[in-house]
This record gives structure tokens, sequence and C-alpha cells, in this order.
């Protein structure tokens, strides 16, 4: 469900009147029943129509009543640490019912990271909760969309921090998860472009040493795998149109490196997923939207996009 205190209870909501979204899976909302009857109030839908105590029961449409924060805890559009632990639980109760194959796939709504910070949960977001508790040994952030594929070698850490967590193997790690992910999905061999830190690309070492010293070595040893890797290319010019129409995969040495062109083309329609887990996990491409929590006028397309590349990975 997200955070009880932003959008999420509301595309939750959306999600499970889709009839569309119905005939492809049966979504189950990990919530708070109390929460999402207080959102379809305050944004004028319908209240969900089956609340189940145990994913026995589901068999339809509904919410899993984990409860996990009162009413009187929160306000709508306002985080605290309550909002915070309570989305962290509906994640870990997800994460469990994946792993023991009580459930197909888990598809994330947006959380605080503010939230999980007060409520002293050690992790930034979703990907780095969803690495830990599946013991991945090795994970990268995939964002999905018509325009862009991108996968990052970095995420939630510092600009000052990249440089020194840019190595030869988690770049390579980052291509080969990126590839078999574009195989999955989309079928073939990917044709994957892999971006430069520096300005135009480092310009042989006159900008940086990055690249010479691990993109390029990790490059190289993606095309002794048979790869089909293109870079180091200068990330003014990676995402032109041209460019992106021959391109199935963008690797991005850290967050807004893809995000900002992927979200200025895509932002409705765009997805996240975590790539090298043992289960499937999806999520929205959006945060929690205070602004507009309880207000009747998030766009549930992100959601309803993520559920649909969850199947895409069965």
């Amino acid at each position: 469900m997200g955070d009880p205190a932003g959008v999420g209870p509301e595309v939750c909501l959306r999600l499970l009147q889709d009839e569309a979204i119905a005939r492809l899976c049966t979504p189950i909302v990990f919530g708070s029943a109390a929460v999402l009857e207080q959102a379809a109030v305050q944004c004028c839908l319908a209240k969900p129509g089956k609340v189940v105590a145990g994913l026995s029961e589901a068999d339809s449409p509904c919410v899993l009543d984990i409860g996990a924060i009162g009413l009187d805890d929160f306000t709508t559009g306002a985080v605290n640490a309550a909002t915070g632990r309570a989305a962290f639980t509906y994640i870990e109760d997800a994460i469990n019912a994946a792993l023991s194959g009580q459930i197909a796939a888990v598809t994330t709504a947006p959380i605080n990271k503010v939230a999980l910070h007060a409520a002293d949960i050690p992790f930034p977001g979703h990907t780095e909760i969803f690495a830990a508790k599946t013991h991945a040994p090795r994970y990268c952030m995939l964002q999905y969309s018509s325009e862009v594929r991108a996968v990052f070698v970095t995420t939630h850490v510092g600009y000052a921090e990249v440089p020194g967590l840019l190595t030869k193997a988690a770049i390579l790690d980052t291509i080969e998860l990126g590839a078999q992910a574009m195989r999955r999905i989309r079928g073939g061999a990917p044709r994957i472009v892999v971006l430069g830190l520096n300005p135009h690309a480092g310009e042989n070492g006159l900008f940086g040493t990055e690249e010479q010293v691990a993109i390029i070595p990790a490059i190289e040893s993606a095309r002794k795998l048979g790869l089909n890797v293109e870079g180091p290319v200068p990330p003014d010019t990676a995402f032109l149109p041209a460019k992106r129409r021959e391109t199935d995969l963008f690797v991005c040495m850290y967050h807004d490196q893809g995000h900002i062109p992927l979200k200025a083309l895509c932002f409705d329609e765009a997805v996240n997923t975590t790539l090298g887990l043992p289960i499937v996990r999806t999520s929205v491409d959006h945060g929690t939207a205070l602004d507009i929590a309880g207000l009747g006028q998030a766009n549930p397309n992100s959601l309803f996009e993520a559920v649909k590349l969850a199947l895409k990975f069965l």
C-alpha cells in the first residue's frame, strides 16, 4: 500500500477497482483496511469490496488487513515515524509472502524516505530493502518505459560517493542483470549503451579517469560475454531521439543520470523494478506526492504498468 499518508492508498483503491487488471491477475493490497476506507471517503472512491485476514481467503481483488497503524497516528499528507514503520511492515510481509510462494510477485506503492528515517529503518529505499531481505548477492535498479529503459550502477547515494563505487565488477554486474531482464521482457539480444560518468565520457582521461579505470574494462568484459555493448557514450547526447530508438537499454552510473530523461519523457508510464532478486518486484516510478494525497487527483497508471510488467517476468 505504500506510505499511509501519501497517494499509495488512493492508487491501490483504483487498482482494486480496475476490471482489466482483475482479468490479468488477482491484486492483493498488503496494508490497512481502515486507511484505505478513509482514503476512499477522501477521494470519493468505492471502499474495498473485500478485506481478508489471511492469504488463503484471497480469491479475488482484496485487501490483506495488516493494520500496523491507526487513523489517529497520522494525518494524510504529512508523513511521520508511524507511517514509515507501517510502510516497512507492509513491505516485509509482502516479501515474506513472495519468498514462501504464497504470492507470485510484489508491486510496491510509494514510500517516503524521510518517514523511513524517522522510524529508524536502516534503508534508503525499496531497492535496498528488497536486496537485503531476499539476501540477493547482486542487484540493480531498472527503470522501464516505452521511451527509455535504464539500469543503474549506483542509486541512493550522494554524488560525492559515486566515483568510489564505480568498479569494473559493479558495472559488469549491472550490464549483465540488465541484459538478462531485456531478453526476458523484450526478447532477442538487447542493444546496450553504457554511459560515461564525466563530461564527454572523460575525453580519454582529460576530465576524469573513471572511464579508463572501471567503465571501459567492464564494457570490454561484457563484449567478451557476447553482449552487444556500446560505450562509454557521453551522457549529454545519449538520450537524443535517434539514439533512444536504436537502444534497448542504457546503463547509467548514478541515479539522476537516467531518471531525469526517463521522467521527463514518460513520467506517468515509467516503472521501477529490482533485478537480481529471487522474487519479482516492480514499483511505481513516483513518490508519495503528499501535496495531492487525499484529494482524488493521483494518476494510477504507473501502478497499473508496474503490475503488467511484473506479469511479464512470471
